[in-house]
């Protein structure tokens, strides 16, 4: 018998881990419960991943673009005279107000390089990512602290289910720039 071509069948894959930790957490992550999602054979995700682990980076990468693509596609801290805590906090106020599961997502993968040492460096990307285009606008070290704060705040929202407080965040962003 011939093999299916299918070239989507990785990135289904890929979604599918997303979905099945969307709605059940990290937890309920398995190679099976993946391909029941994607409707492949279980032998496609072995194939294409070889262990969990893989899958989880590939799912985090995909996951991470999420705020990275939220700052890029704004363009507000291109501008040199602009105010970057504010822009930062109107910025986090969108992303947070958007899809709530995907935010969830993100930092659930996120925080899953605690316990698993192969995520940390695609967590770390996740960083350096954000922090990029806030070093144009400030230095390296502002820009650790900006990212390290713009995290305490997002996890913040979404451990208390307090509402997202712009002020707050830009008054607390601005103390970090100096």
């Amino acid at each position: 018998m011939a093999r299916r071509y299918d070239p989507e069948r990785r990135q289904r894959i890929i979604d599918a881990a997303i979905r099945v930790v969307g709605r059940q957490g990290l937890a309920g992550l398995s190679h099976r419960s993946v391909a029941a999602e994607a409707d492949v054979p279980l032998g496609s995700t072995t194939y294409h991943f070889t262990t969990l682990d893989e899958l989880i980076v590939a799912a985090l990468r995909q996951a991470n673009e999420g705020f990275a693509k939220v700052i890029a596609a704004h363009g507000a801290l291109e501008d040199p005279e602009g105010d970057v805590a504010a822009d930062l906090a109107r910025i986090l106020g969108e992303w947070l107000s958007g899809d709530a599961t995907g935010v969830e997502l993100e930092y659930e993968l996120y925080l899953a390089a605690l316990r698993r040492p192969a995520l940390r460096p695609v967590a770390a990307e996740w960083c350096e990512e954000l922090a990029a285009p806030l070093i144009r606008r400030t230095d390296p070290e502002t820009a650790r602290g900006l990212v390290a704060m713009m995290d305490g705040i997002c996890l913040q929202v979404l451990l208390t289910g307090r509402p997202y407080d712009e002020v707050y965040a830009r008054e607390m962003l601005g103390r970090v720039i100096g």
